[in-house]
């Protein structure tokens, strides 16, 4: 199923509901390869930086801000370590710095135009690093989707993102 949102009770009673019955259960918050090799990237690179900003943007009608997949993005970088975040002194608007977890900060636009764009922007002293996935329509899910259907017929229980179907 391709969603986001669920909260770990819900991912449990999927998982319960899986090993009752037999079956497979695959939850893939994103179904694009380019956006999973780009999860993948920014888990590499995270130990060696001290600061991450998550920026991602959708079209106007999405309805949950940050995205699940900009939210799985936050939490798996954050898992293992604590990020420097800049909170200046004086916000003249609030909460201008976006949202924060472990010290990474998540910025959310919504507006006509765009499809889904991810971008993960390390710092440290003299330099910064981009990595960004922009989804341009959406063919770029087909292969992600299709990889799904095949494997969830031979998967037993929950299975939660296109990694792990993949074996990233």
């Amino acid at each position: 199923m391709g969603a986001s949102g669920f909260s770990e009770d819900q991912l449990k009673q999927l998982d319960a509901l899986a090993n009752d019955n037999g079956i497979g259960i695959i939850v893939a918050p994103n179904f694009a390869l380019g956006a999973i090799v780009l999860k993948k990237l920014a888990e590499q690179a995270a130990p060696h930086f001290d600061y991450v900003d998550i920026v991602e943007s959708h079209h106007e009608a999405k309805i949950d801000s940050p995205s699940g997949f900009a939210l799985a993005l936050m939490r798996s970088l954050g898992e293992n370590k604590q990020f420097t975040r800049n909170q200046p002194e004086k916000e003249n608007l609030a909460n201008t710095r976006g949202g924060e977890h472990n010290g990474i900060s998540v910025h959310s636009i919504r507006m006509p135009g765009r499809s889904a764009h991810h971008e993960v922007i390390f710092g440290a002293a003299g330099q910064t690093v981009s990595l960004r996935h922009d989804t341009l329509d959406r063919s770029c899910y087909m292969p992600g989707v299709v990889r799904c259907i095949r494997d969830v017929v031979t998967r037993p229980g929950l299975v939660i993102g296109l990694e792990n179907v993949l074996g990233l």
